[in-house]
């Protein structure tokens, strides 16, 4: 009689848990080229908004290298290796680097359309991680996801001109 156990991490077979693990290696890929692009943009940054758009970014890249390094380590609680090489960070990310220098409002405009593949990314996971009732990776991406809506917010209405209502002229 054969009494060895087959491998389960968490209780979710390797089959089970390989869609969530391809999502969140999919949504480090993306992380990890979205946080070398803050970086970028932090030490790259010049014009009138120089000061405030700095630490913004700055800001914004302690949080995302945070937040990869939760995901990495997602990863390995069900027992996989997470990509960790540049090359297949670049082949994997729908985030592009930025191929010339832009303004301090392109960045943001830029940063938040990387916010736009985030989310959908985070879908993604979410989808995957349901479906076999991981609830430790839902939460997980959910507080991401709530993070990223408020940040999207914020930069959409710095980008935002005031344009006076007739109302408010009186």
């Amino acid at each position: 009689m054969n009494t060895k156990k087959a491998y389960r991490k968490l209780g979710f077979s390797s089959i089970e848990s390989a869609s969530v693990v391809k999502a969140l290696n999919n949504l480090l890929a993306n992380y990890q080229v979205h946080y070398q692009k803050l970086r970028n943009y932090h030490w790259n940054v010049v014009g009138p908004d120089f000061f405030e758009l700095h630490e913004i970014f700055e800001e914004e890249y302690k949080a995302v290298h945070e937040q990869i390094d939760k995901i990495a380590e997602r990863i390995r609680v069900f027992g996989q290796r997470p990509i960790s090489t540049f090359h297949e960070y670049l082949e994997r990310s729908e985030i592009k680097e930025p191929t010339s220098a832009m303004t301090g409002h392109e960045m943001v405009r830029d940063i938040k359309s990387d916010y736009e593949i985030l989310l959908s990314l985070m879908i993604d996971v979410t989808h995957a991680s349901a479906s076999i009732g991981d609830t430790a990776t839902d939460h997980m991406i959910t507080r991401f996801v709530e993070r990223i809506e408020k940040r999207h917010w914020m930069l959409t209405a710095y980008t935002k001109t005031t344009v006076r209502q007739p109302a408010e002229l009186n």
